[in-house]
Order: C-alpha cells, then sequence, then structure tokens
C-alpha cells in the first residue's frame, strides 16, 4: 500500500471519528437541555394551577358541653376543585370548591332509653386559603372557610326500632352558613396532588340553641387525591 493510500485511508477514519463524536456531542447536549428544562417545568410555583380532587373526611364534634350525647368519628365523602393563584415563588392564594360530608357517630338516653344515631351533614365547602410554598412539591395552606349546610340526615336506633330521618330545615333552627378554619399541606408530583387539612367550625350548628338537634361543632381530617391541570 501506497504512502498517498495511507493518508487518504487515515484521513477517512479522522473525518468519520470526527462526524461521531459531533453527533454524540449533540445528543448529549440535547440531552442535558432537556432534562433541564423539565426540571425547570417541575417547579411550576408562579404558574396559575387548575385541579379536581377527590377522597375522604375523619370528621366529629367538639365543644358539645352540656349535651347529653357521646360522639364518635365518622367518614364521609370529599370532593371539588381547587384553583392556585401565585402571588409571587413562595406566596400565592388557593380558594377551593368542595362538597364534604361530615357529622358524627353519637349515642345518649331518651327518658331514661337508650339511643344511637348516625348524623350525616353534607356541605358546600369554600376554603380560602393564603400558600407558603417554601420548596417545588410542598405547600404549606391555611385560612378561613365558608360553609352551607345542603343537608342532613340521621339514622336513629332507640331500643329495639331504627329509621332514617332528613332533616327538614324549615322546622328546625339550624345554622346553614358556617365560618370555619383549615390548616394542611399539598404535596405536589408532577401533575398529582396530595392533600391533608385539618379544619374546625367557629360556629355552632343551631342558631340560637333553641333547635331539638345536639349543639355542637364540626371539626374533621381530609386526605384528597388530585391532579393539576
Amino acid at each position: 500500500m501506497s504512502v498517498l493510500c495511507w493518508v487518504e485511508i487515515n484521513s477517512q477514519i479522522k473525518i468519520y471519528i470526527m462526524k461521531k463524536s459531533i453527533i454524540i456531542l449533540c445528543s448529549i447536549s440535547i440531552f442535558f437541555a432537556t432534562t433541564l428544562k423539565a426540571q425547570t417545568d417541575l417547579d411550576a410555583r408562579e404558574n396559575f394551577i387548575l385541579g379536581a380532587k377527590v377522597g375522604l373526611n375523619s370528621s366529629n364534634v367538639w365543644d358539645e358541653s352540656g349535651q347529653d350525647f357521646a360522639a364518635d368519628a365518622k367518614i364521609g365523602l370529599a370532593a371539588g376543585v381547587f384553583f392556585g393563584i401565585p402571588l409571587n415563588k413562595v406566596v400565592g392564594f388557593q380558594p377551593e370548591l368542595l362538597i364534604s360530608q361530615k357529622g358524627f357517630q353519637g349515642s345518649g338516653t331518651l327518658i331514661t332509653i337508650p339511643y344511637s344515631y348516625k348524623l350525616t351533614t353534607t356541605y358546600l365547602d369554600i376554603p380560602l386559603q393564603v400558600q407558603i410554598k417554601p420548596i417545588e412539591f410542598l405547600t404549606i395552606v391555611a385560612g378561613p372557610q365558608y360553609s352551607y349546610l345542603i343537608n342532613s340526615k340521621t339514622n336513629f336506633t332507640v331500643g329495639d326500632a331504627s329509621s332514617e330521618v332528613e332533616q327538614a330545615f324549615e322546622n328546625e333552627n339550624i345554622r346553614k352558613n358556617i365560618l370555619g378554619f383549615v390548616l394542611g399541606a399539598d404535596v405536589n408530583l408532577s401533575f398529582l396532588v396530595i392533600s391533608g387539612r385539618l379544619g374546625w367550625d367557629f360556629l355552632k350548628n343551631n342558631g340560637d340553641g333553641t333547635s331539638v338537634t345536639p349543639r355542637y361543632r364540626n371539626q374533621w381530617i381530609q386526605l384528597t387525591v388530585g391532579a393539576r391541570i
């Protein structure tokens, strides 16, 4: 093989290696650029958020002093939509619109006769929460909540008899509009949001205390799973 031929082959090899190196370098650059963009996109703290969520309430009562009943927690459904409105990267506003089942299981005595019942109250809850976003995947929320009572259903057991009653609000002095407070956190995993809340009502369920329904205030623990759009 002549020297000239060898030089030509060697030159072709170098060109081939150079082309391959350029392709590899470009591929690596594109990979890192895509990864960096994806990581940046995950931090959505300054984005407007719309989402829906569904989960469960474990509800009970507090401040039932003076009432002749003992209350245990009960499980109810919670579902609705939420909005994330950023004020800056760390602080925002998060209103929600939820259908939320609360209530309790109770027992007591009625003219020396023991009774038990399960009360399920369905509310339209509107929490107005301030967001604190210390890191991209955690949002801490707290704020007042307005609740509107939609309906109430009670399962009674008195002695050996049982019945189910849906409240007729016109005949009861039941407070439909209630103010409370919620505190909780959201864990943001890409488009998935896992939320936990603690909530308390500030107002009693009775207007002026003349209703035959036992007087109490709601408290609840709420766990939901949602999706951000």
